[in-house]
């Protein structure tokens, strides 16, 4: 009986403690907060999937249109179909001759649209398309007729002003093939341009500007300002519906553009079409594959009424008046419009502070590129002041994120390296340091004021995601991979993978899954990972597990 007993008690003990076990569980999994539907400016993982999966983790359903219906690297978009998926998945099927408003779907809760992808297809397609400006003004014109037909949902849009890239070699296969070989004077054409109006020519200028008129073919000028041209009237005619109350936020993104430059000259005009509205409703800022990440985020601390507290911290040196690569105004007067685009507060204190943003800069202001000689992991002066500002704050016991701005398009090597070696990897909030500066400040903003509502484990795959794309891939195995490209068998290049690409995703899968060995902590089997090369270029990966 004492045999039976005693066994009957462990066997009560051990359902408790399954049970607790379950609630914890249960505890952690996110509840079904309803759908967002979201439709990125094209398919690449980390405008489309990883943006999405962050909002995912909060519990909420986050629908995105299919890849096919994208753009991609090859594939502008089809604006068209867009449309119609976004009529088939928020709408109650109904009668043709209904008359609006239509009933939404049960559960949804917001859209958050890029507007180069509902008027262009995509955000490339927003630089090379041939569409008239007539079609291209009928298809702002959804806008208000979706609105018209769903009042009660919120809709939250984000479009861009054409870039200028410095190069036609920045300029990737993203432009006109004629940029490839004008871009430099292009750009430089254009810079001109927009000083004459600021500030004036110097004699010096003057010349060269004639000399650039004489020498551009019209027919590239042509081709290039009239696409422009219609790229500013669209966005004047969204403007107008951000006065006439058709957008919960509109924002417009001013990509790869510098202090003077055509973007920056059309973001004047702009700004002062715009001027009568207030920044809770609409804004211009550097900047534009963060910010899906930037809206979704608005959208779901407008649903759950949080306004959270932002305090930032710079670097030694000049901090916040750097002026990033990539951009056209101080890093500082971006963060603060990320803050307010996510529906944030900017605060000068960190007490009351929901998040800590620290921004790693370098001393003189310059940013470099991820791939430069110097990216390494040898520790430098500034480099150990940061880690002082991290280990302080963290000792207060404050949620800290890393905007990691030093180098462009990839890690700091030496910060990642001390992060690595006071193990404080996953001491953090969030992290971001791929692609532009602006794009990383953009990406870990709407991260960290979202991940005091998840549970640990989500916290912990969004950083490593970014710890193998950002630190792994982008500043380190994607010149590896460069540099062994032309060993591997057929025809491709960096720009286009083609006969490569299989190769270069196994010899990239291999390579991250050594270097998670190597530096990250041990929070899951590296053998999991897997990298692909979705736009079929070196220039970004995928990175599963």
């Amino acid at each position: 009986m004492k045999k039976i007993t005693a066994l009957l008690l462990c066997l009560a003990v051990f359902l408790a403690a399954f049970s607790g076990i379950a609630a914890a569980k249960k505890k952690e999994a996110p509840k079904d907060k309803g759908t967002i539907v979201f439709i990125p400016h094209d398919n690449r993982p980390i405008s489309d999937v990883e943006t999405a999966d962050t909002i995912r983790q909060l519990g909420y359903k986050v629908v995105v249109p299919p890849d096919e219906l994208l753009g991609s690297k090859s594939n502008l978009g089809d604006s068209d179909k867009l449309w119609q998926w976004l009529e088939d998945n928020t709408t109650v099927p109904h009668k043709k001759d209904k008359k609006p408003p239509y009933k939404p779907l049960p559960g949804i809760k917001a859209v958050v649209l890029s507007g180069d992808a509902m008027i262009y297809g995509s955000l490339v397609g927003s630089r090379k398309h041939h569409f008239t400006q007539q079609k291209l003004l009928e298809r702002v014109k959804k806008f208000q007729e979706f609105k018209d037909s769903h009042p009660k949902v919120p809709m939250y849009v984000f479009s861009s002003i054409m870039r200028t890239p410095r190069t036609g070699e920045a300029s990737g296969s993203e432009e006109p093939g004629y940029y490839f070989s004008y871009g430099t004077d292009i750009f430089r054409y254009t810079a001109l341009k927009d000083k004459e109006e600021v500030e004036g020519l110097t004699k010096r200028e003057k010349k060269e500007m004639k000399f650039l008129t004489e020498f551009l073919p019209q027919e590239a000028i042509d081709d290039w300002m009239s696409r422009r041209s219609k790229n500013l009237a669209v966005n004047k005619a969204m403007i107008d519906l951000a006065k006439a109350g058709t957008f919960s936020y509109f924002c417009l993104g001013r990509d790869d553009n510098a202090p003077y430059s055509q973007t920056h000259r059309e973001s004047r005009w702009l700004n002062d079409y715009g001027r009568e509205l207030g920044k809770t409703r609409f804004n211009n800022m550097a900047g534009i594959d963060e910010f899906g990440m930037l809206l979704l985020t608005r959208a779901v601390n407008d649903l759950e009424a949080v306004m959270p507290f932002v305090y930032v911290r710079y670097n030694m040196g000049e901090g916040a008046r750097v002026v990033p690569s990539y951009s056209d105004e101080a890093i500082d007067k971006t963060i603060r419009s990320h803050v307010t685009m996510a529906g944030g507060v900017y605060v000068t204190t960190p007490a009351r502070a929901d998040l800590v943003l620290l921004v790693n800069t370098n001393p003189n202001g310059e940013t470099y590129e991820a791939n430069d000689a110097g990216n390494t992991e040898k520790s430098r002066f500034s480099t150990r002041y940061f880690m002082n500002m991290l280990e302080e704050e963290l000792a207060e016991g404050r949620p800290v994120g890393i905007a990691d701005i030093a180098y462009a398009n990839g890690s700091d090597n030496a910060l990642m390296a001390a992060l690595r070696d006071k193990d404080l990897l996953f001491r953090l909030q969030a992290y971001s340091g791929w692609n532009t500066p602006t794009n990383s400040t953009g990406f870990v903003l709407g991260q960290g004021m979202l991940v005091p509502r998840m549970s640990d484990e989500s916290r912990k795959r969004l950083l490593y995601t970014r710890y193998l794309d950002d630190w792994g891939y982008q500043a380190n195995v994607r010149q590896n991979l460069s540099a062994t490209l032309g060993y591997f068998k057929g025809q491709g290049s960096g720009g286009n993978l083609n006969e490569k690409r299989a190769q270069t995703e196994a010899s990239a899968t291999l390579r991250m899954q050594t270097f998670a060995g190597w530096n990250l902590p041990k929070f899951l089997d590296v053998k999991q990972i897997k990298v692909t090369m979705p736009w079929n270029r070196l220039f970004e990966c995928y990175p599963q597990f």
